[in-house]
């Protein structure tokens, strides 16, 4: 495996854009849930903004991870979105850092916002909450109806909709700048019982069981 460069993505590196677009449709099929659909042309407009990160390979300058920001509610919430990885360079950390790329990013120019996401993936959960992130309940989220149209190429996104955004298979996860300011003593504990990646699989599986439909099985010939 070559090596890569995390930065924030700019102009130059517009004519990833479709390769980026084209990876984030070919990993939703593959998981079998939805992602947020962008196109090149708004992949562009992040890379114009500043409010994109992007890791490409040292040797061939081709796309290895990518991740943008986005916010909500007047830049109260801030939302790290459409993080995905190269397949060829999975396992090797990539998508950590650029997560922490883009918090790091979010941090400084939104330095009052929450920072939030909603994710199905362990590993992503695992990411967020090494950087901070606390799971949340939906109620918590923006109440902004385009933050939750990213939802509806998702195949669970009927969960959604009958529990009025109340629960989904994905977890609500946030990170406030007024906790980190508390002491320990002064901290919600609400979460406690969430602190590592096996009760975060526990809670994907009780939720899996709640909300999924029951398919009773086939009669035996």
């Amino acid at each position: 495996m070559n090596s890569y460069t995390v930065q924030v993505a700019s102009q130059e590196h517009f004519d990833l854009a479709e390769s980026i677009c084209h990876e984030m449709a070919e990993s939703a099929k593959a998981r079998g849930t939805g992602i947020a659909k962008r196109t090149p042309e708004y992949l562009r407009e992040k890379m114009s903004e500043g409010k994109a990160i992007i890791a490409t390979d040292d040797v061939d300058g081709s796309f290895v991870g990518f991740c943008y920001i986005e916010t909500w509610q007047h830049g109260n919430f801030v939302a790290n979105s459409g993080l995905i990885v190269n397949p060829s360079y999975r396992q090797y950390g990539v998508a950590k850092a650029v997560k922490a790329k883009a918090f790091e990013l979010s941090r400084e120019r939104y330095p009052e916002a929450k920072i939030i996401g909603i994710t199905t993936s362990l590993a992503v959960m695992k990411i967020n909450s090494d950087l901070g992130y606390e799971p949340t309940t939906f109620s918590e989220l923006p109440v902004d109806d385009n933050f939750w149209k990213g939802c509806q190429s998702c195949v669970n996104y009927d969960i959604l909709t009958r529990t009025e955004r109340k629960i989904c298979l994905c977890t609500g996860m946030i990170f406030d700048p007024n906790e980190v300011k508390k002491t320990d003593e002064e901290k919600d504990e609400k979460w406690i019982f969430l602190k590592n990646m096996a009760d975060f699989s526990q809670l994907k599986k009780f939720k899996e069981k709640l909300l999924m439909p029951f398919k009773p099985k086939g009669k035996s010939k």
